[in-house]
């Protein structure tokens, strides 16, 4: 399925309802260990977002986290792996059989992790397959995350974005954006608190438009990363640089300052810089993913520009293949 489908698709995600399989086996824990990799673990990041007060903590790493066993029990730790072959998330969770906890739930399509929970009869949400990338499936990763966190409030609200949010009314804007960012390399800026939002973008200029991109966040990056614009001599790469800098006008008034004070400093040093206004709405998924599907329409738009595949990720399929055929010396 190709992304204009997979967009047309939304709303079908947004109504989507996850259903935990051996629920009697389940146990709910208020704090979360989400254990997940590249895009299976955009979800969780764009939850802290949602509500920055969940007790969410995001392992991207092999095995579960270095905590004693005593601390271990005290989480929900969730296997999210859209796939079900992440390698890391499988050992993560092989790792959590041996210890004996049954504080655990996996979500995924299929693949060898499903397998794994059916074997163990550890619950598990299977997530439909909607034939994508696990960075466009956010949708209904999100909603088994919330499900299995018993968010239901934050459930209802999402689907409720069905009614009034349609993401192709991003599109033509998407095109013209692109346009714009073709022949450089994008920097995303935003505040600490929506930095999930500036790698979703980074992600997806990555895997989507098949280019180099990098983000940071306020307020930590005027502390270091700043300092290496601070060029004295004229040096042709450096033009090649586009900074996004995402606006939330509920951001902390100091970090709003500092935002305006560095869009400054760049513009003097003629850097081409441009302001991605968050919308406010009192769905706050509005402004998540009002944003998200942008970029989606960007990265899309500019893959068509540098004519390069949207949808597969090559060179990251090959890594994985050398990866199982390579030997550790």
């Amino acid at each position: 399925m190709n992304l204009i489908t997979t967009l047309k698709n939304f709303k079908n995600h947004l109504k989507y309802k996850p259903v935990i399989q051996n629920y009697n086996n389940f146990s709910y824990h208020p704090k979360f260990l989400i254990i997940g990799m590249g895009g299976s673990h955009l979800a969780g990041d764009l939850l802290k977002i949602y509500n920055p007060s969940l007790d969410l903590f995001i392992r991207q790493n092999y095995n579960l986290p270095p905590l004693n066993l005593q601390s271990l029990k005290k989480y929900l730790i969730i296997f999210i792996s859209y796939s079900g072959n992440t390698e890391e998330v499988i050992s993560a969770c092989e790792e959590s059989i041996k210890k004996q906890l049954k504080n655990q739930v996996v979500i995924s399509k299929g693949g060898k992790l499903l397998e794994i929970a059916k074997k163990y009869k550890i619950p598990y949400i299977q997530l439909p397959d909607i034939d994508t990338q696990p960075r466009f499936a956010t949708v209904v990763m999100i909603k088994a995350l919330l499900k299995v966190m018993k968010q239901n409030k934050a459930l209802k609200e999402l689907e409720d974005l069905a009614n009034y949010f349609n993401p192709l009314d991003l599109r033509e804007k998407g095109k013209i954006f692109a346009q714009k960012l073709f022949g450089y390399i994008p920097i995303i800026y935003a505040s600490e608190n929506n930095f999930a939002l500036a790698y979703n973008w980074k992600i997806k200029f990555n895997e989507t438009s098949k280019i180099p991109a990098f983000c940071n966040f306020f307020p930590e990056l005027n502390h270091n990363e700043m300092s290496g614009f601070d060029f004295k001599t004229s040096n042709n790469c450096f033009k090649k640089f586009y900074f996004l800098f995402l606006f939330d006008d509920s951001d902390d008034e100091r970090i709003k300052k500092r935002m305006l004070v560095l869009e400054k400093i760049l513009q003097e040093k003629n850097f081409v810089l441009e302001k991605i206004i968050l919308k406010q709405y009192q769905n706050i998924f509005y402004k998540i993913f009002d944003n998200l599907i942008f970029g989606d329409w960007v990265t899309y738009y500019l893959a068509q520009l540098y004519k390069v595949d949207p949808e597969n990720v090559v060179l990251i399929e090959r890594f994985k293949k050398l990866i199982k055929e390579t030997d550790i010396l």
